[in-house]
């Protein structure tokens, strides 16, 4: 195999991270940002492209969850007590 085709051959892998409900925000941010990196090149077959988008809408649900929760946690301690 090519020096070529096994750097294209890497670049279409999903994290090795695993599950994505054990990432932190940072992580799951950190490999959705590398998704939409290697989708915007605009060079993934098909198929392969169509499972990085369906692990970035994953990693996207992930991340907003942690927002929420961050946010709850926030209005928590900064709203006056009752």
């Amino acid at each position: 195999m090519s020096k070529k085709q096994e750097t294209k051959d890497k670049k279409f892998s999903t994290s090795d991270t695993g599950n994505i409900a054990e990432l932190s925000f940072e992580s799951a941010y950190r490999e959705l940002e590398q998704l939409v990196a290697q989708m915007e090149q605009g060079d993934l077959p098909l198929e392969q492209a169509l499972e990085l988008h369906t692990r970035g809408q994953q990693l996207a649900a992930h991340c907003a969850q942690h927002l929420d929760q961050a946010e709850l946690r926030v209005k928590k301690i900064t709203s006056p007590p009752a």
